[in-house]
């Protein structure tokens, strides 16, 4: 393994009769910074993947692999916010449900980047659902103004204040 007392990469290789091409296996030894797994050995996960790439170094290799866990993260946010199950009857019908949906992903995908910090920037759908957008609140009109005002006691009204506060600060796009 290279690297800190964190982090590492490790390879092992194997050609066989069964195997035309080389295989390799490789290996990352990180710190976890969450809750541990019951397969987690003092505190540090070991992660793998087995490839036939030839002629690549290691860490590209690892780097595509976890650009592609980002994106199957993406589907699984998309299965949670509405793409597991057409619900209408009729193709024109889930054909708008579809844009809907894509719709709601490319918020979800925009606004921790945009507006939230934090462990927030993190938080599944399902989460941003309960914390954020179901919220009580009130929008009340007054001297021209509209005001949106917040439960006091919501855990997360500082969240909501705050990245409300971050998307006004952003310049005007037009």
């Amino acid at each position: 393994m290279r690297g800190n007392a964190h982090a590492g990469f490790g390879e092992r290789s194997a050609e066989t009769d069964r195997w035309q091409h080389r295989h390799r296996a490789a290996g990352r030894l990180t710190h976890p910074g969450a809750q541990l797994r019951f397969t987690d050995a003092d505190g540090m996960r070991l992660t793998c993947f087995a490839t036939n790439t030839a002629g690549t170094a290691i860490a590209a290799l690892e780097l595509r692999h976890r650009q592609r866990a980002r994106a199957e993260d993406r589907i699984r946010a998309a299965r949670a916010t509405g793409l597991r199950n057409l619900p209408l009857h009729h193709a024109a019908s889930n054909q708008l449900w579809l844009e809907i949906v894509q719709l709601a992903l490319d918020l979800l995908a925009w606004m921790p980047m945009l507006a939230l910090t934090g462990a927030a920037r993190r938080w599944e759908p399902k989460k941003l659902r309960l914390r954020l957008f179901s919220a009580a609140a009130r929008l009340v009109t007054t001297g021209r103004r509209r005001i949106l005002r917040l439960d006091r006691h919501w855990p997360w009204t500082n969240t909501i204040t705050s990245a409300f506060t971050r998307l006004q600060a952003l310049p005007n796009p037009g």
